[in-house]
C-alpha cells in the first residue's frame, strides 16, 4: 500500500505527535509498504533532503512559534501526490495540511482516515489570552474538520469517549501509538551509570527518586507534583523529586519550588538529550506525571518500557495500562499524589519479566502498525465498495454527492491552490458559526 501522512509538524521538530508520526512510517515500511509524509518546512532541515518527504513551505503559528503552518506549494504538493499513486491518506492536524489531505483525497478518490491527536480545550489559553477561541467552540471545530472523513484513530478511550461527546458520527477505532522497545531497553544502561546519575543528580541509594520528564508548561500540571511535596516528605523524608525538560513554566516552577522552600528536595534539569531519558527513567525509582491533558502520554509507556513504574492521574486509558500494582498506582486527583507516593513506595512490587513483556508487547510500535494497516485496509474495502455500488444511490443521495464535490472541483480548475485552502479554512469558520448561531 502506498500511504501519504499529512501533519504540520514533523522532526526536527519535537512533539508526541512527531514521534507517533516517525513510529507509524517506520513500522509500516518494516510491513512493506511505502509512506509519504507531505509536511512543513523548518530552518534546520533542507527541504529536499529527503525524496519521501514532502516539505510544504510555511512560517511559524503565532501562538505556538515552536510549530508551523504552511502557506503555499499546495498545487505542486497535489500534483507530487497524484505521481506518487497513493491508496490512502492519513492526516495528523486539522489545520493546513490537515484540509490539504482531505482535498487530495477527494481528488484522487481515496479513502481519508485522521488521527485526532489533541484535546484542543487545554491549549486555547495560549491564542490570544483565551479571547479568541473559547474551549466551548472546539467541539463544532472538530465537527467541521471530522464530518466527511472514512474514518478516525482515537490514541486511546479518552478521545474516542470525546469524539462522542461531540456527537461525531463516522467510524473510530482506539488504536495508541506504540513505541519503540529497543530505545528503552538499552542493556548497555548499567547499574553503576544509573548510580552515577543519582549521584550527579545528588540522590542518595536509600532515598526515592521520582522523574517528572515532559514539556514544561503549565498544562502539564508539574506544578501539583511540587506542591505535594510537603506532605510527601512529611511522611517520608527521604524523597526527591526530578523535574527533567524545558518549557515555558520554567520560571513559575523556579518560583514556587523557592516560596515552599523545596530547593533540597526538588531540582529542575532543563532540556536533557533524548539519548539520555532511557538513563534518566532507569535511575528513577518511579515516573510520575499530574497532567489531564494528554490524550494518551507516551512517557507512560517509555517508563514502563525502560522497566520503570507509573505514578500519574487516573483517566480511562491509563486504568487500561497501569493495570496491576507492579505498573505503578493513579491518583484520583490532586490532594491524591501525596499519599499515593507514600504508599506506592512502600507497597510496589518487583516488575515480573514475564508480566512485563507481555506488556510491552502490547504497547510496542509493531503491534501499533499492525493495528494501523488493518483500520487501513477495513477502510479500503469500505471505501471501494461504496464507490463501486455508486449508482445505487438514491437521487437525493447523488445530488448531496455532487454537492460535497464542488469545492473539490474548484481546488483542481484554480491556479491559485494556495486561496483556495484559506477559503476553505474561512467555510469551516463560517460552518462552525453556524452551528454556534
Amino acid at each position: 500500500m502506498r500511504i501519504g501522512l499529512f501533519t504540520d509538524t514533523y522532526f526536527p521538530q519535537v512533539s508526541g505527535v512527531a514521534t507517533s508520526i516517525k513510529t507509524l512510517k517506520t513500522e509500516l515500511e518494516k510491513q512493506g509498504h511505502t509512506v509519504f509524509i507531505f509536511t512543513t518546512t523548518d530552518k534546520d532541515v533542507n527541504r529536499y533532503e529527503d525524496w519521501d518527504i514532502i516539505r510544504i513551505p510555511s512560517v511559524p503559528f503565532f501562538a505556538f512559534k515552536d510549530r508551523r503552518v504552511a502557506y503555499a506549494g499546495f498545487t505542486d504538493a497535489l500534483k507530487i501526490a497524484e505521481r506518487y499513486n497513493l491508496d490512502l491518506i492519513h492526516t495528523q492536524t486539522e489545520f493546513s495540511l490537515g484540509i490539504l489531505g482531505k482535498m487530495t483525497a477527494k481528488e484522487l478518490h481515496i479513502p481519508v482516515v485522521h488521527t485526532y491527536h489533541t484535546q484542543y480545550e487545554d491549549y486555547v489559553r495560549y491564542i490570544a489570552n483565551g479571547k479568541l477561541i473559547r474551549p466551548s467552540m472546539i467541539k463544532y471545530f472538530a465537527r467541521v474538520y471530522l464530518k466527511d472523513l472514512d474514518g478516525v484513530i482515537c490514541p486511546s478511550e479518552i478521545v474516542e469517549d470525546l469524539l462522542n461527546d461531540y456527537k461525531i458520527p463516522i467510524s473510530k477505532r482506539v488504536i495508541p501509538t506504540g513505541i519503540d522497545l529497543a530505545k528503552f531497553d538499552r542493556p548497555e544502561i548499567t547499574a553503576k551509570n544509573t548510580a552515577e546519575l543519582r549521584e550527579n543528580l545528588g540522590i542518595a541509594p536509600d532515598e526515592t527518586m521520582l522523574l517528572s520528564l515532559s514539556r514544561v508548561s503549565f498544562e502539564k500540571n508539574i506544578q501539583a507534583l511540587v506542591s505535594a511535596m510537603p506532605a510527601i516528605l512529611a511522611e517520608n523524608p527521604k524523597v526527591k523529586l526530578v523535574i527533567a525538560g524545558g518549557g515555558p513554566y520554567v520560571l513559575n516552577l523556579k518560583c514556587l519550588i523557592e516560596e515552599l522552600g523545596l530547593e533540597d528536595s526538588v531540582q529542575m534539569t532543563g532540556m536533557i538529550a533524548p539519548s539520555e531519558t532511557a538513563l534518566y527513567y532507569k535511575a528513577a525509582d518511579f515516573f510520575i506525571s499530574a497532567s489531564t491533558s494528554e490524550t494518551q502520554g507516551l512517557t507512560y509507556l517509555e517508563s514502563l518500557a525502560s522497566g520503570t513504574p507509573v505514578l500519574a492521574c487516573a483517566n480511562h486509558y491509563l486504568e487500561n495500562v497501569i493495570d496491576i500494582p507492579m505498573f505503578g498506582a493513579l491518583f484520583a486527583d490532586e490532594e491524591g499524589i501525596a499519599p499515593t507516593v507514600v504508599a506506592a513506595i512502600e507497597q510496589t512490587p518487583e516488575m515480573n519479566p514475564h508480566v512485563l513483556e507481555r506488556k510491552l508487547y502490547e504497547i510496542s510500535a509493531e503491534n501499533f502498525g499492525r493495528r494501523i494497516y488493518e483500520y487501513y485496509l477495513d477502510l479500503k474495502i469500505s471505501y471501494d465498495f461504496r464507490k463501486n455500488h455508486i449508482n445505487d444511490d438514491s437521487v437525493a443521495e447523488s445530488l448531496l454527492k455532487g454537492a460535497v464535490s464542488l469545492p473539490k472541483r474548484a481546488f483542481v480548475k484554480s491556479s491559485d491552490t494556495t486561496s483556495k485552502i484559506v477559503k476553505k479554512s474561512v467555510e469551516q469558520v463560517k460552518a462552525v458559526r453556524n452551528y454556534l448561531e
